[in-house]
């Protein structure tokens, strides 16, 4: 079983920084599609990020050039930096893994998940 605590999250304002962070209780993260994902209320979870296993990290438009997904493979443990945050960028924000037998791990099936976390943006 893969258990997965996430930490962070909070309220800022609008243009300030945030970072999450999901610490990923397996052997070896880097072997692991790892995601973040979004959601509001009554809108369908939304995946902001990836990282794929070789490295290579994938953006949804709405948060390209603002956010950066990282991984630790030291402490098993997943970031999310966020940047330049906007109000529309308020959600409960989900870190997700799965061994994957895809090489492109955004919007992809997960089946483990953090308890997720709460980002509130003002204006």
């Amino acid at each position: 079983q893969v258990h997965l605590v996430q930490s962070g999250g909070g309220s800022v304002q609008a243009t300030e920084s945030l970072r999450l962070t999901c610490v990923v209780s397996v052997t070896t993260v880097s072997t692991y599609c790892l995601s973040w994902f979004r959601q509001t209320p009554g809108k369908e979870r939304e995946a902001v990020a990836a990282i794929d296993t070789d490295g290579t990290t994938h953006y949804a438009d709405s948060v390209k050039d603002r956010f950066t997904i990282s991984r630790d493979g030291t402490n098993n443990t997943l970031y999310l930096q966020m940047s330049s945050l906007k109000p529309e960028d308020t959600a409960m924000y989900y870190c997700a893994a799965d061994l994957l037998s895809a090489a492109y791990c955004l919007n992809q099936i997960y089946n483990y998940w953090g308890q997720g976390a709460q980002v509130t943006v003002a204006s």
